[in-house]
């Protein structure tokens, strides 16, 4: 009777086991829709860009007032004939060149549809393309 015991307990505890249940865990409710409109605040909508145009960055060198923010025209009076004139979309690159230093200026526009003017500069060594003072490379090349 011992065995039929011991056979029969895990039975019993098994069928016991099936019948507890764990009760259902509330979930939280989400919150009622609202009703009628939701108010949207007002918004400005921001200033549209002229396609492909983005303001350039203009240096800001001691030295180089007399050629940051000025046009072609006034480069060429400044430094004479240029070596290279090169257009690419709105942009011109001006290149000048001595026995001393090679002087790239960089020229676009500031605003839409407007003249490119002088925004960057960049001087090389006319022997070895090292980078050299800015000013003093466009000093140099100045017509006298």
């Amino acid at each position: 009777m011992i065995a039929f015991r011991t056979a029969l307990a895990p039975l019993v505890l098994l069928a016991l086991a099936g019948c507890a249940s764990s009760a259902p865990v509330p979930r939280p409710q989400a919150p009622p829709p609202p009703r009628g409109p939701v108010p949207v605040p007002p918004t400005q909508p921001p200033p549209r860009p002229v396609a492909g145009f983005r303001a350039p960055e203009i240096m800001n060198e001691p030295g180089l007032a007399g050629i940051i923010r000025e046009d072609g025209d006034s480069l060429l009076r400044r430094f004479g004939e240029a070596r290279l004139d090169v257009a690419e979309g709105d942009m011109r690159k001006l290149q000048f060149a001595g026995p001393a230093c090679v002087l790239d200026v960089f020229l676009y526009p500031l605003r839409p549809n407007s003249e490119p003017v002088a925004t960057w500069v960049e001087a090389r060594r006319a022997s070895d393309g090292a980078a050299v003072d800015r000013a003093a490379c466009a000093r140099a090349l100045q017509r006298r």
